[in-house]
């Protein structure tokens, strides 16, 4: 525990004696300082509170000392507002259940902790379908109910369904004196009607509410709710007497400064039976906003609008098809339409089109029918601040002005002169947003580094404040005020609605220690910056990691700050990333948690050496399975495998390492030794000395040994091709494959043969994965410059890696490692065997050998990562496997990972995410595929009985002619 202040000391002693934990650690603190905005804010400590009473206690506890406390759900803030000195109360963690749904009453009665996609799911599960909870901001995936009320969080869905205030019907509270109140759409009450103190608080806050109403009525009235996205400030117009003074609501987008949300009662809102996406193709963003009049006449459900820089950084990270089904332009529309019947849907959307042609600024539209492509468009949406924070042309874009909002019929006009006001800051912006709402997301070029490019920013803020006070706006739409806005907030209101809102705010928080400095007494707009302040001295990588655009940092700094802290690292569906957060929920485990320890890293360690020494870094990389999904599932691909090895490549420079290290890291070697005695070994690795041999390599005992191949075993497989050095295309049978599945090498022959190619075996070069995952560079660069040089062969022939996670390796790794042409050259020659196999049968082969109509597959992380996440998927349909059942997920063992002592259990726990639940959903004779020896080792502990295949094997037209040695199958 870190050395306390007296404050700090007593709170944690008397917490501690209350059972509940105080985390003070450097560690924890770092992962806490940042959420998704522009600023670090460390905190004194941080707790996970598990009940009502956890809460009350802390707070008392606070407010005695006069300790701050800032309430966080997701840490997804893009305005400051999740982050504070004092302590931290993260409710994801423990405070995320649905406590009741009542479907005939429309409310769910939910802890501030849960995700809004878990939320909707249970609500669905619970009404079968009938009813969900309607906001459904970007973040939706990771970000909670809480934070939602905290912001008054909308979603791409506002135009049918409001903000969050539309859909709170109470919150029960503590508040900054320590008692528990409910707000009502009618007023404020004791939760508990026995408790004395607690009715006399509530009598206190409500006549206070109702005589600052009185005084403000007409205030109230002309300042307040002018347009669908006025949040800035707090929501006053909602204690009126036409509105029925509901304090809930006005509570609502109070960023945690007025009370602690410890429950919420929402309400429900039924599902649409028809729906139907309307993809809507503009030559701008501006031309597609003069058109959002004639579309809210046809009263969609959504208006949603990106433009191409979004689109082609989505192509960049993650592959050509990443987006698919968008019509010709520049800019888009997503336009959701529904109702009762598909039929008057179709028709609206019909007519719609025909308007909007006739209009005269349509390019072109389409009806997005298909599941995958609705998904893969709303995904582009949905990750557009990740997306236009590192664009594929290079250059960095920041928050500061996203979150405007104008009178939709204003956008267009809006629009043009915030563009003008750019141009004449010399500045670039990304725009997207819900141009139903009038709400538009603009992520700009800000330089935050240096003081000349810190006075830009502030400049142009207060202008395009200024600007969107003309327009009748307000500065936020949706994120809130924190510390991004709420100093320009007199700007946007009166001194008397100012001086309300501090009244409101001391009416609740007479200490001022609710989330300090957010909407009230702000702190300076450009105090507490992440990126000012940062050492530009020089971080020596191995890793080249140099930036595509010219950054004052050195080039590891710039890449760990690649994490704006979006959170999409914290979902639990969709996609891979993160395995190890998805298994503890902890943010530790996260990559963003991971991501915030390295730039307090680079930050503040004193020297440069300290910090590669740093334990708090490798505290949070343990967990760190380096399974590359988050260099493509993270929108702004933060590689956190990449970063690992760099630091534990210094980490351990000129020490002793942990034994996996030695066993695991430098398996190559043995591997080429075992092949001589490989029955010996064979025996001596599954029989009783197994244990024994596992305890001395820093291994498992729980799982069992792979079968080394034998010499023979090899040679007979892998020696087939292997002089002919005219072939079509290089197979190259790599360590795992060679050492514990050869007979995976022939049958890729044969199929290659099959399939019109001749092929050339190589097994005299390593791509130095293991040397990689365990940080030890040196020899990792050593080992592929050998292979560099000898598969440089003056040809362009495909080298078809058999070893997903080899492939990847020499496709990404080696160019990065080693900085020759000849690197550069094998690298772009580098294929998967799935990515050859479907480009055979795009080019007319079909398989000779009977398929199976069912197959489940684990694709491997690193395959998925650096090839595509669907190039299995898209290999097996294109030789007829009718139904493709994949495993969307880390395997779990993850090369070394899952092998060593202190990983077993984890590794097992990830295993339950994709891979275990689908071999217990498929029949038990089905076929399951696994190209990557991990996976198939794990498959192989979750279920010894069954036995999987790589694609090679599945398609091989003579499997008779394989060895005997199967590594288990």
């Amino acid at each position: 525990m870190a050395e306390l202040t007296r404050p700090a000391a007593d709170l944690h002693a008397e917490l501690a004696e209350l059972g509940i934990d105080l985390d003070t650690g450097s560690r924890r603190c770092a992962e806490y300082s940042f959420d998704a905005s522009n600023y670090r804010v460390p905190p004194l400590a941080v707790a996970f509170p598990r009940s009502a009473g956890d809460v009350v206690a802390i707070v008392r506890a606070c407010t005695d000392r006069g300790i701050p406390i800032t309430s966080r759900g997701g840490g997804t803030s893009l305005a400051g507002n999740a982050i504070g000195r004092g302590v931290v109360l993260d409710f994801s963690r423990h405070m995320n259940q649905v406590r009741a749904v009542d479907a005939s009453a429309r409310t769910a009665v939910v802890e501030p902790g849960i995700v809004l996609t878990d939320l909707q799911k249970d609500v669905q599960l619970a009404t079968d379908g009938a009813f969900t909870f309607a906001p459904d901001p970007s973040s939706k995936s990771r970000a909670t109910v809480g934070g939602a009320i905290g912001n008054d969080a909308c979603g791409n869905h506002s135009v049918r369904y409001g903000r969050t205030s539309d859909h709170v019907a109470a919150l029960d509270l503590v508040t900054a004196n320590g008692h528990r109140l409910t707000a009502t759409h009618d007023g404020l009450r004791a939760t508990d009607p026995e408790d004395s103190s607690a009715v006399s608080e509530a009598e206190r806050i409500a006549a206070g509410l109702d005589e600052l109403t009185q005084e403000h009525l007409g205030d109230f009235r002309l300042e307040l709710g002018r347009i669908p996205r006025q949040v800035s400030g707090f929501h006053l117009a909602n204690l009126l007497p036409e509105n029925g003074f509901d304090v809930a609501r006005a509570l609502v987008g109070s960023e945690g400064t007025c009370a602690v949300i410890v429950a919420a009662t929402v309400a429900l809102v039924p599902v649409p039976p028809a729906a139907m996406l309307l993809c809507l193709g503009y030559r701008d963003l501006v031309d597609a906003a003069r058109d959002n009049a004639l579309i809210l006449a046809y009263s969609p459900a959504a208006i949603e609008g990106i433009d191409s820089a979004i689109v082609d950084t989505m192509r960049h990270l993650r592959g050509a098809d990443s987006v698919v089904g968008l019509p010709d332009g520049e800019a888009w529309l997503y336009v959701d339409l529904d109702g009762e019947d598909l039929g008057e849907v179709k028709l609206r959307g019909a007519e719609l089109v025909s308007k909007l042609r006739a209009a005269g600024r349509l390019v072109d539209s389409r009806v997005v029918g298909d599941p995958a492509e609705r998904a893969s468009l709303w995904r582009v949406r949905e990750d557009g601040a990740g997306l236009s924070a590192r664009l594929v042309e290079g250059g960095e874009s920041w928050t500061g002005w996203e979150d405007s909002a104008v009178a939709p019929d204003q956008l267009a006009d809006y629009l043009v002169d915030i563009k003008a006001l750019l141009a004449e800051f010399g500045l670039t912006g990304v725009m997207y947003g819900h141009f139903g709402a009038g709400c538009m997301h603009i992520r700009i070029n800000f330089d935050q580094r240096t003081e000349e490019g810190r006075d830009v920013m502030s400049r142009f803020i207060h202008r395009a404040a200024e600007l969107c006070v003309r327009f009748g706006g307000s500065m936020s739409g949706e994120h809130g005020d924190g510390r991004a806005r709420s100093a320009l907030l007199p700007i946007m209101y009166t001194p008397t609605m100012m001086a309300a809102f501090a009244t409101f705010k001391r009416l609740w928080d007479p200490a001022a220690v609710l989330n300090p400095g957010s909407i009230v007494n702000p702190e300076p707009l450009l105090g507490s910056l992440a990126l000012d302040g940062v050492n530009p001295r020089s971080w020596q990588t191995t890793f080249d990691l140099t930036p595509t655009s010219d950054v004052p940092v050195a080039p590891f700094v710039h890449a760990v700050q690649g994490c704006i802290g979006v959170g999409r690292c914290r979902a639990s569906t969709g996609g891979v990333m993160c395995p190890s957060f998805r298994a503890t929920g902890d943010e530790k485990d996260s990559t963003r948690g991971r991501a915030r320890a390295l730039q307090e890293m680079v930050r503040n360690s004193p020297t440069v050496a300290d910090g590669w020494r740093s334990e708090d870094v490798k505290e949070s990389l343990d967990l760190c399975l380096s399974c590359k999904a988050c260099s493509t599932d993270c929108p702004v691909g933060v590689d956190m495998a990449t970063y690992k090895s760099e630091f534990l490549d210094h980490h351990y420079r000129g020490r002793v390492r942990p034994l996996s290290h030695y066993s695991l890291g430098w398996l190559p070697v043995w591997l080429k030794i075992a092949e001589r005695s490989a029955p010996v070994v064979n025996r001596l690795t599954a029989g009783r000395l197994a244990k024994v041999a596992a305890k001395l390599g820093g291994l498992t005992p729980h799982r069992s040994m792979p079968e080394f191949a034998s010499r023979k075993q090899i040679r007979r497989e892998v020696g087939e091709t292997s002089r002919n050095g005219t072939a079509d295309v290089v197979v190259l049978a790599d360590t795992f494959t060679r050492g514990f599945r050869p007979e995976v090498v022939g049958a890729a022959s044969r199929v290659l043969a099959e399939a019109g190619l001749s092929s050339q075996c190589r097994s005299d070069v390593c791509c130095g994965l293991t040397w990689i995952s365990t940080g030890q560079l040196k020899q990792a660069k050593k080992t592929l410059a050998k292979a560099a040089e000898l598969l440089d062969d003056g040809t362009d022939r495909p080298i078809v890696v058999l070893e997903p996670s080899c492939a990847a390796a020499f496709r990404k790794d080696l160019p990065e490692l080693v900085h020759t042409d000849a690197a550069r050259r094998v690298a772009a020659r580098v294929q998967s065997f799935a990515g050859a196999v479907l480009e055979r049968t795009q080019a007319g082969w079909t398989p000779s050998v009977p398929l199976p109509d069912d197959v489940t597959v684990q694709t491997h992380c690193h395959e998925y990562a650096v090839f595509g996440a669907a190039g299995q998927r898209k290999a097996l349909q294109a030789i007829g496997v009718e139904r493709v059942r994949e495993a969307t997920g880390c395997c779990g063992v993850a090369g070394n990972f899952g092998f060593e002592a202190d990983h077993y259990d984890l590794s097992m726990q990830v295993a339950e995410q994709a891979l275990a639940p689908a071999l217990r959903d498929s029949p038990e004779d089905a076929v399951v595929l696994t190209d990557g020896f991990s996976c198939h080792m794990q498959v192989r502990q979750l279920d010894p009985t069954r036995s999987s295949q790589h694609l090679a094997q599945l398609l091989d037209p003579a499997p008779s002619s394989k060895t005997e040695h199967q590594s288990g199958d």
